[in-house]
């Protein structure tokens, strides 16, 4: 990938508060028309980074550019950050409030009542235009602070934790607004502990641990190439064959299903095979493959800690 092509390229890059590191040599590329998806658990280093791909604060070592450029009032001009600590201003209306937000991106006058109106009408809250923040259930000031985050169309959408404070309903429906935002010029970095959602939106993951990157790349890669080989399985009368660790690594059971871990060089095939020559019932037999939050466990508690 060439660099100019990278709407986000961080090399090497450290940050340290005393002696506390935050972040360690860290590198990685967020490449343009991608959701990209920023994991790890909490004290890893993900806000840190980001306040430093935002301007807030600055690398001690390393370098980090927006859209080719290192970081300047104008490429922050280019970004619409959603913070995990938000907040709005109690007392004022929302249409004042957005009014505001918009200026400070350089949208005013018509324009940004046009695209108040817009983002009010899609996120199902026009009839709140004239409330108070007071009035708002959190979920609804959520999704003010979100209109607030993408009023001036930005080129790149960094939400952190977007989803903290909504109900599954409202989980939903911003995961198809966020999806809808999403085109061939925009590029949207996402942090969250919710891993069943990261897998549905992103297309790209870095995972951070104690500060150092722990997996990077493509989503679709890491789990094809992250050495597992794991059968869903329901049936009766496999118990032999399933405690035969010539053969079955290991079994976890799930509520109406098992998840079979294959020993090393063994087919799944073989274990079919094997199981229809002994008379099991077989109900479900698939080859699968480990979920994004079966990763992020494997490597933040027991796994590999070393950068990919």
């Amino acid at each position: 990938m060439q660099e100019e092509q990278a709407t986000l390229q961080a090399k090497g890059v450290t940050k340290r508060y005393g002696d506390f590191t935050a972040v360690d040599d860290l590198s990685f590329e967020v490449r343009p028309g991608r959701v990209f998806g920023f994991l790890g658990p909490n004290g890893a280093g993900k806000t840190t980074t980001i306040r430093m791909i935002v301007g807030i604060t600055f690398p001690d070592e390393g370098q980090i550019k927006l859209f080719g450029q290192p970081v300047t009032t104008e490429t922050q001009g280019r970004i619409g950050y959603l913070p995990e600590e938000r907040g709005l201003y109690k007392k004022m209306k929302v249409v004042d409030q957005l009014k505001y937000f918009a200026a400070l991106k350089g949208v005013s006058g018509r324009e940004a009542e046009r695209r108040i109106d817009f983002w009010l009408e899609r996120m199902q809250l026009a009839d709140w235009k004239k409330k108070k923040t007071t009035d708002l259930s959190k979920g609804m000031q959520q999704k003010i602070q979100f209109i607030a985050t993408v009023l001036h169309d930005p080129d790149l959408l960094i939400l952190d934790e977007p989803f903290s404070g909504l109900d599954p309903v409202n989980v939903e429906f911003l995961i198809d607004v966020i999806s809808e935002f999403r085109t061939g010029e925009k590029t949207i970095i996402f942090s969250t502990h919710l891993m069943e959602t990261a897998e549905r939106l992103c297309s790209d993951i870095l995972l951070i641990n104690k500060s150092r990157k722990v997996l990077f790349g493509s989503l679709r890669e890491i789990k094809e190439s992250y050495g597992q080989n794991l059968i869903a399985f329901r049936g009766e009368g496999a118990g032999a064959i399933l405690e035969d660790r010539a053969m079955i690594d290991r079994v976890v059971t799930h509520a109406d299903e098992q998840e079979l871990h294959l020993a090393e060089g063994v087919d799944a095939q073989d274990v079919l095979r094997r199981m229809v020559a002994a008379g099991v019932s077989i109900s479900k037999f698939e080859k699968t493959e480990p979920s994004l939050n079966d990763i992020f466990i494997d490597r933040v508690k027991g796994g590999d800690n070393s950068d990919e």
